[in-house]
């Protein structure tokens, strides 16, 4: 039964693996929406905003000082986060056809959603005071560590469109 199970397992991946990411429309969609270039210049740009935030996170927590900075960068983050989701769902849907968990990024849209509850937690926390100020950076580098996660699968999924092209 385990031999079966991981046969089935290999077989789903290798074919997975074998379709390409992006029909031949798809592709022409994607090419052709302007949606398309806006995720790519937001894409750098929340990386930036994470990577400035990231820093005043840390410096919070190693120095206890900065609580106002890395407070508005994390507010700042956070909507960046909301613009690229939002973008992001406009893009899948001229793409794919739907707004969201497109069979091509389903997973990387389930960790998405997973980013924006860690982020949604922060916010909240931060506008009820319902979570202590270190308690909301630490809060903040689980949504931070999350968010790499997706943007890793992202940037996996841009290599592999390249390759299918390359192929």
């Amino acid at each position: 039964m385990q031999t079966t199970l991981q046969s089935r397992t290999d077989h789903l991946a290798v074919r997975r693996m074998a379709q390409p990411l992006y029909t031949a429309r798809q592709r022409e969609r994607r090419d052709a929406t302007r949606w398309t270039l806006v995720q790519g210049v937001l894409a750098p740009v929340q990386f930036i905003v994470f990577l400035i935030s990231f820093a005043l996170v840390v410096r919070f927590l190693l120095t206890g000082d900065g609580y106002l900075a890395a407070t508005v960068s994390i507010v700042i983050k956070t909507g960046a986060l909301a613009v690229i989701m939002v973008t992001g769902a406009i893009w899948e849907k001229v793409v794919f056809g739907q707004y969201l968990f497109a069979p091509s990024f389903f997973w990387e849209d389930v960790v998405s959603f997973g980013v924006i509850a860690l982020h949604c937690v922060y916010v909240w926390g931060l506008i009820t005071g319902a979570i202590d100020p270190l308690a909301l950076m630490w809060v903040t580098l689980a949504a931070y560590t999350a968010y790499v996660v997706n943007a890793a699968q992202f940037v996996l999924k841009l290599r592999r469109a390249r390759l299918d092209v390359a192929a």
